[in-house]
């Protein structure tokens, strides 16, 4: 699947002879997840810009949407991304929330589980060479974790503690003109949670970051 007709003004990166070469399966939109498709191809074209920067890191993979538009941008660059999730879903993913999905509760174990739904995404994309899942906590994958990263993209836990951990774990690891993603960033509290738009203002006022661009609720910033 093509995905020319995604170039837009509020992503300024790539130019439409290379944007055109993204490839992606033909049900990417039929994924689960909450991807906009604007937000996919932004976060394409800030991969690509991260080209021999180091590897991509995801956090919150759910099932598998933004790691396939990540991990298209890795293959043309010849890198991975490591897609990092517990795979248990978020506090507004367990029975009785809001974005519970029964298809993804395991009835033998009784906890909500995304992984199988993303091996077979990833698989059925042809990413498996490229895509390396890390199924655990982010705290827990940072304790050791020494290699410089081109991206960092967050999308875990909306709760400001889970926010808080996934910014304080992984943004120093961006290297200087690599890239850190913030998902869902509403800067009104009707509009949506506020812990991805605090760490967003964390990140701006540190002075390690400066705002690159804005794509729905995607916020792009460059490391300095």
């Amino acid at each position: 699947m093509l995905l020319a007709k995604w170039l837009y003004a509020t992503v300024p990166v790539l130019e439409i002879t290379e944007l055109i070469t993204m490839q992606l399966p033909a049900n990417i939109d039929s994924l689960k997840g909450f991807l906009h498709p604007e937000e996919g191809a932004a976060l394409y074209n800030a991969t690509m810009q991260c080209e021999g920067l180091g590897p991509m890191l995801e956090i919150g993979s759910y099932c598998g949407k933004s790691t396939i538009y990540i991990g298209a941008a890795c293959k043309e660059t010849n890198t991975t991304v490591f897609a990092l999730d517990h795979h248990r879903g978020s506090e507004e993913h367990q029975v009785g929330e809001m974005f519970h999905d029964n298809e993804l509760f395991d009835t033998a174990s009784g906890y909500f589980d995304t992984f199988k739904e993303f091996r077979k995404n990833i698989q059925d994309a042809g990413l498996n060479d490229v895509v390396i899942p890390l199924v655990t906590t982010s705290e827990v994958a940072a304790k050791n974790w020494h290699t410089p990263l081109g991206m960092v993209f967050i999308d875990g836990g909306h709760s400001l503690d889970a926010a808080l951990t996934d910014f304080r774990c992984w943004a120093s690891h961006v290297q200087a003109g690599g890239m850190l993603a913030i998902h869902d960033v509403f800067t009104k509290s009707t509009e949506g949670g506020q812990a991805p738009y605090a760490i967003y203002k964390l990140a701006l006022n540190s002075g390690l970051f400066e705002h690159f661009s804005t794509t729905h609720s995607l916020r792009l910033l460059r490391r300095l």
